[in-house]
């Protein structure tokens, strides 16, 4: 059984999450509008990868005996000076995610829940490859600044990345 406080955090990190997946779709449209074909499936990857993280809680939270409550999800920015000011935004948030994420397994430790405080070390592994990942693309960027073929390379590359759920008993 998960106690109320982990059980109200949880359903405030499941509406995190759901944003998360908002703004990265956010970020889908903007780079769409630039005819950013290979950023846009990158960002549209991450979104999805990003509900998929929302649902993990959302059904540990049900499987612990305890309530989802939904909330509403505020509206994410639409637009950017330029790619890499995207993806130093999603970087910044990234990192403000590891901090939700830290502060969740603070709390678990606190309330001396283990099951979830071992449920978020999959969460804890999970956000150093969103931060390594999110800031290897804003390296990229810099290196290309003021280069539109370079830009356009980058472009090419980021297109390869397609969301692939996890397969059962993966995780």
């Amino acid at each position: 059984m998960i106690g109320k406080k982990m059980e109200k955090a949880l359903n405030e990190q499941v509406n995190a999450e759901l944003y998360s997946a908002y703004l990265y779709l956010s970020m889908v449209a903007y780079f769409e509008s630039l005819n950013l074909g290979g950023f846009s499936a990158w960002m549209r990857a991450q979104s999805q990868e990003e509900m998929m993280h929302a649902m993990k809680i959302y059904d540990f939270i049900n499987e612990r005996g305890g309530r989802v409550l939904l909330a509403a999800i505020k509206a994410p920015e639409t637009k950017w000076d330029s790619p890499l000011a995207a993806f130093e935004a999603a970087y910044s948030h990234e990192q403000y995610v590891t901090g939700r994420i830290n502060d969740l397994v603070d709390l678990a430790i606190e309330e001396k829940d283990h099951a979830t405080n071992s449920f978020l070390q999959w969460f804890v592994n999970e956000q150093v490859e969103e931060e390594t990942s999110v800031d290897n693309v804003v390296q990229n960027l810099k290196l290309a600044q003021e280069s539109p073929g370079a830009l356009l390379m980058i472009d090419r590359e980021l297109g390869q990345r397609v969301f692939a759920p996890p397969t059962q008993g993966a995780e």
